[in-house]
């Protein structure tokens, strides 16, 4: 019940090239990440019926030169919210209980350390892209810390000149922050 597509076909290929550059393009999710590297994507069909049960991603993925620490996990929605019903992305994280069913080209972005699943899809099919992040800020506190101060960033540039002092000495200190916490 939970299939995955075929991306090393020339449609496949340029499939997952479209959604991996449109993953790494976006602003949020390259400040919450800070991604170091991001694994080889996976679009999973989950049908009637289908479900994946609670787990824990793998601490590392790949083999040799592509094995990565997964410091962070993705859901990319494809499928309208509306086309399927059950298949709602449950996540277990610091003691809450997450269930999310988003709309098409929503991603969704957690600690890869959660137990989580894929809730029963009780009708249609339920289509995703899914990943995992290496990040180049290990501590989850720091990337937080990070996230909040590039959305900092995002609202002072709408009021301030980017060479204002304020502006200019918020971008040191987040570079700064990166180089002491980050891994290159």
């Amino acid at each position: 019940h939970n299939e995955q597509a075929d991306l090393t076909s020339r449609t496949g290929a340029r499939l997952r090239d479209m959604l991996g550059e449109a993953i790494r393009a976006h602003p949020v999710f390259t400040a919450a990440a800070q991604p170091r590297r991001i694994s080889p994507l996976l679009v999973s069909r989950t049908q009637q019926g289908g479900t994946y049960g609670l787990h824990v991603d793998n601490p590392f993925m790949g083999t040799g030169e592509a094995r990565l620490r997964t410091d962070l996990s993705f859901t990319l929605f494809l499928s309208d919210p509306g086309s399927y019903e059950g298949g709602e992305l449950e996540i277990n994280h610091a003691g809450m209980t997450h269930h999310t069913k988003a709309q098409a080209g929503d991603l969704v972005l957690y600690p890869s350390t959660s137990l989580h699943q894929v809730c029963q899809v009780t009708s249609g099919q339920r289509i995703v892209c899914v990943g995992w992040v290496e990040s180049s800020i290990r501590d989850a506190a720091a990337r937080e810390i990070l996230f909040d101060l590039e959305n900092l960033r995002a609202t002072l540039s709408e009021t301030h000149d980017v060479r204002s002092p304020e502006y200019l000495t918020l971008s040191k200190s987040i570079a700064n922050l990166i180089r002491l916490w980050g891994e290159a």
